[in-house]
């Protein structure tokens, strides 16, 4: 018996599965609203390092917050504000001849000393910035701190230097007044730079160089200083030694005059104490009663007193 084959309407040789790939088709567009959600969360999310703040930028009117951002994750959004992040901590700001020391070029500060001879210095400053006038410290230079550094803080240093050290001699410099040369640039930065927000910590003079003339004129000159001081502690220690003899001889010599006029007021009360008597009673008490055995025409030294 034959068997009869109904067609069922599909083309012979097709698989009945389901395509994948339409499934992803279809969810491809939540997969893009996913992501597109996160990155607008993640741009709208701002995180300030420790140690720094954060000026907050309007970008539509231009202004700038008062009050900075502190450490720690901040929303915003982004198309409408800016961060820009200053540090709070404490900095140094080396400004030397060469970029061995820290300095990022020949940074070293020239000035003129009162004789109007040619200095140059490698100096370094500490600071901290004052987080309450950031905003105010971006509003005015509107860069970074880096930027800020290397330009008005440097020129800031220069010309507190120029004032201190244009007033003195670079001997008084190099030796005596070094310190104070320090003191009094450091006072005269601190009040510049302090109403930025700039808190100075510490200022250095690491090294001060002159013409090789100046150099040689300055050693010669303490050389000789030295030297003059040398025979100047001589001849005080001659001195002193001198008067120290002197004061040793005046000693020895009233101590033999006081010495002969003690022997000879001795001499003196004894001469005055001798008497026939006491050499006679004397002489009895050292005689042992003998008489002398050679006898002569010389009377006895000891006369034997009268029998009653």
């Amino acid at each position: 018996m034959s068997t009869i084959q109904i067609p069922t309407g599909r083309p012979a040789g097709r698989s009945s599965r389901p395509n994948p790939l339409r499934g992803l088709l279809g969810k491809a567009p939540l997969a893009i609203g996913a992501l597109l959600l996160v990155l607008a969360m993640m741009s709208s999310a701002t995180y300030i390092n420790p140690g720094n703040v954060g000026i907050v930028i309007h970008k539509l009117g231009g202004g700038i917050d008062p009050k900075p951002l502190g450490p720690g994750v901040h929303l915003r959004n982004p198309i409408t504000t800016g961060i820009e992040e200053y540090p709070v901590f404490m900095q140094t700001l080396v400004l030397t001849q060469g970029t061995t020391d820290g300095s990022r070029q020949n940074d070293e500060i020239n000035v003129n000393s009162v004789e109007g001879q040619p200095v140059s210095l490698d100096v370094s400053l500490s600071f901290e910035l004052d987080p309450s006038k950031t905003p105010a410290l971006y509003s005015t230079f509107r860069t970074d701190i880096e930027s800020i550094q290397h330009g008005y803080v440097k020129q800031a240093i220069r010309q507190a230097l120029q004032e201190v050290v244009g007033s003195e001699e670079i001997a008084a410099i190099l030796g005596p007044k070094k310190a104070e040369t320090v003191a009094n640039a450091q006072a005269l930065i601190s009040r510049r730079l302090g109403i930025y927000g700039f808190m100075v910590k510490q200022f250095t003079i690491n090294e001060i160089r002159a013409p090789g003339a100046v150099m040689e004129a300055i050693n010669t000159k303490n050389v000789m200083q030295q030297q003059a001081l040398t025979a100047q502690n001589e001849l005080q220690k001659n001195t002193f030694q001198a008067q120290g003899d002197s004061i040793k001889a005046a000693g020895r010599a009233m101590a033999i005059l006081a010495e002969a006029r003690a022997q000879a007021e001795a001499n003196r009360l004894l001469s005055q104490s001798i008497t026939p008597t006491l050499v006679q009673y004397e002489m009895t008490k050292r005689w042992d009663g003998k008489m002398p055995q050679v006898s002569g025409s010389a009377v006895p030294m000891i006369q034997m007193p009268p029998r009653p």
